[in-house]
């Protein structure tokens, strides 16, 4: 840490700015701070914490050299090597998902479309929202509240991108299994991309509330850290309980009424038609079962991935007194980036179709780069 630096230390404990409290509490060895209810977590150095009536002060131990004064946090090299794991396994898988749907005609289907739209959010995640993190983990960018706000609100976005994309799937599920008359008419491509750009430009909106005014005033220090510009009440009343759990259990109901339909349709057609059983519309009915269980899978992966940094940011706001371990709050933020990248490994596990497809571009890829090199050395002879 650079010695010239306005050191400030935050207790994530005490991470909740408007309290009630008498005393004055001093952290003189607390090292880290809860900045980033989203994203991210800072490492800044000793200093105290200040509680009056109605709010917390931060008094900040300033010592002033030649070199130019900030606060700087400290890097925890852990979490940022992590961090740019799973940006680039979350861009790389993605965009292998993407190019298997491009080329792939067997792939390209209704489902599959949504299925792309949620690796177009991955690979943002991975290319544009991580980077964003790890900057504002560092401050940055400094006396620029708006430009502050866009950068924390990118993961907000994408986040709840992926959310509608995995809604769509669900419906676009639902809608094969109990109107399967209507399906082709209802589920076209034009209709998906509407669809699509609908549920976009609607998660773009979300993510761009606190924009729109729902922020904390900006901090004097200027610096870009979550906690000091976005207000938890947004992130946990509007962002979670109204954009993300209201979604997520829509998204499992729709799924379990798939669930106890289909299996009591089997049922049903198991005992009337005996050994004949193993008709087409049985295997259709196993087809849409299979599918319905993988996505399924993406849907709970999802939902694992995600609740745990949700829940920690409603005990942050609504219990302020509770603590939270700080290994805790590391591995929920890293579990919510680590989502981005799971996918294209469980498409390669449990769908056949994208199995096929990814092997297909493997060997594509391995074929032109022999070609080449047998190219080479054929060059190479006298």
């Amino acid at each position: 840490m650079n010695n010239s630096a306005a050191n400030v230390t935050f207790s994530p404990a005490l991470h909740s700015i408007n309290r009630t409290s008498t005393s004055a509490t001093s952290f003189p060895n607390s090292t880290l701070v809860y900045n980033n209810g989203l994203s991210t977590m800072s490492t800044l150095a000793p200093g105290k914490l200040l509680q009056t009536n109605s709010t917390t002060t931060m008094i900040a131990t300033i010592s002033i050299t030649t070199a130019a004064p900030s606060i700087l946090a400290s890097i925890n090299l852990p979490y940022m090597i992590a961090e740019l794991i799973i940006a680039l396994l979350s861009t790389v898988g993605n965009v292998l998902v993407c190019v298997a749907v491009g080329l792939n005609r067997k792939l390209q289907t209704v489902t599959n479309y949504f299925l792309v739209s949620l690796a177009v959010a991955d690979i943002c995640v991975g290319s544009l929202a991580i980077p964003c993190a790890i900057m504002t983990d560092l401050g940055i960018p400094r006396h620029n509240l708006y430009l502050c706000l866009l950068m924390l609100s990118v993961l907000i976005m994408l986040t709840q991108s992926s959310i509608f994309s995995l809604l769509a799937v669900a419906i676009e599920r639902y809608v094969a299994i109990f109107m399967p008359f209507q399906y082709h008419r209802l589920m076209t491509p034009r209709n998906a991309i509407l669809v699509l750009c609908f549920t976009w430009t609607l998660a773009f909106l979300i993510g761009l509330v606190p924009l729109m005014g729902w922020h904390k005033p900006p901090p004097e220090s200027g610096f870009c850290f979550f906690v000091f510009v976005v207000d938890m009440t947004y992130m946990v009343y509007f962002n979670f309980f109204a954009c993300v759990l209201a979604p997520l259990v829509v998204m499992f109901l729709i799924y379990a009424q798939i669930f106890v339909t289909v299996k009591h349709q089997m049922r049903r057609i198991a005992t009337e038609r005996g050994a004949a059983a193993n008709s087409e519309g049985t295997a259709k009915i196993k087809k849409e079962m299979k599918m319905a269980t993988s996505l399924f899978l993406v849907l709970f992966l999802f939902t694992s991935c995600w609740i745990p940094l949700h829940i920690i940011n409603c005990f942050l706001l609504l219990c302020p007194s509770c603590p939270v371990p700080l290994p805790l709050l590391l591995t929920a933020i890293i579990l919510s980036h680590a989502n981005s990248a799971v996918n294209p490994f469980l498409y390669a596990y449990k769908m056949k179709t994208f199995r096929k497809a990814f092997k297909s571009i493997f060997l594509c890829c391995r074929g032109i780069a022999e070609s080449d090199e047998q190219e080479d050395r054929g060059g190479n002879k006298p």
